[in-house]
């Protein structure tokens, strides 16, 4: 279990560190193509700090939203409220606020910008489908998201992938327009190699940035949803509550209709059935349930 958590814990952030480099590369890159120098890497700062802000404020209220998710009042489930201040004992955490989804597809997510203002929402399927042992296990799924900050993580890459396409947008525009390489020539004394292969650079980064982005920031989330897995695991000491509790969350077909591809990655299982049936998993969201499964089971 200990293993479990520390090597989940390298992993994201070597992907962390690798995103990080990615949007300080473009934005120099753009510096050289556009003209502006180091003023590339400054843009890009200021677009990360704006965006970010925005989004550490107001994600949380956006999300429940457009999930069209409702508080929920103690006495209509009591059980899951004693789970909710049970394990946030256990994790040293305040109680977050609870709220729930009026749909029988079984599911939940956790937001908030950090634990004092974090929410647990949970579908009604959920707590009808599953028993008291298996709901903990989901519930400390996703207080271990709350309790490592991976909300605030999953909303930055997602700002970070905006970045991303932000500067290759306007690099792929600088360099069809011809002004890049304009200044290439100036700046190189005629025209020589140095420019062509930085404009180059720029061109496959505007390509291809975008897609490493997105491929990252899927990564980083496949890891952090293995170490809630453990963590989850940790809190309520049980491994096989949250096994069982993905075996019938994977074996459940329903559609939950209020989920999309901006919020997907939220749930403590992917929501979009069709997609999981279709892609492969270096393009979903979530590690394939089967290898989570194992996982638990082999603490």
């Amino acid at each position: 279990m200990y293993e479990q958590i520390r090597n989940n814990k390298v992993k994201s952030f070597l992907l962390c560190f690798f995103f990080a480099a990615l949007v300080l590369l473009l934005g120099w890159v753009f510096g050289e193509v556009s003209g502006f120098g180091y003023w590339g890497l400054v843009i890009a700062a200021v677009i990360a700090i704006l965006m970010s802000v925005g989004a550490y404020y107001h994600s949380d209220k956006i999300v429940l939203k457009m999930s069209k998710a409702r508080p929920l009042e103690k006495h209509e489930y009591p059980f899951l409220f004693h789970s909710l201040e049970g394990l946030s004992i256990a994790a040293g955490l305040p109680v977050p606020r609870a709220y729930i989804i009026d749909d029988t597809a079984p599911n939940a997510f956790a937001t908030g910008r950090n634990p004092q203002h974090a929410v647990i929402c949970v579908t009604t399927g959920l707590l009808q489908k599953l028993n008291r042992l298996e709901l903990e296990g989901v519930i400390a799924h996703e207080m271990s998201h709350i309790k490592n900050y991976d909300i605030l993580l999953m909303t930055m890459t997602v700002v970070m992938v905006g970045i991303v396409a932000l500067l290759s947008d306007w690099m792929y525009r600088v360099f069809w327009y011809g002004g890049g390489r304009k200044r290439g020539r100036g700046r190189s004394g005629g025209g020589g190699g140095g420019a062509a292969i930085i404009m180059l650079i720029a061109l496959l980064l505007a390509i291809l940035a975008p897609l490493i982005a997105q491929l990252i920031r899927l990564a980083i989330s496949r890891r952090r949803e293995f170490l809630a897995d453990a963590d989850g695991a940790y809190l309520t000491r049980y491994p096989e509550g949250l096994a069982n509790a993905l075996e019938k969350l994977d074996a459940d077909y329903e559609p939950l209709e209020v989920a999309n591809k901006a919020t997907a990655h939220l749930y403590i299982i992917n929501p979009l059935r069709e997609h999981r049936r279709k892609f492969n998993s270096l393009f979903s969201t979530h590690p394939p349930t089967p290898e989570r499964i194992a996982a638990l089971r082999a603490m």
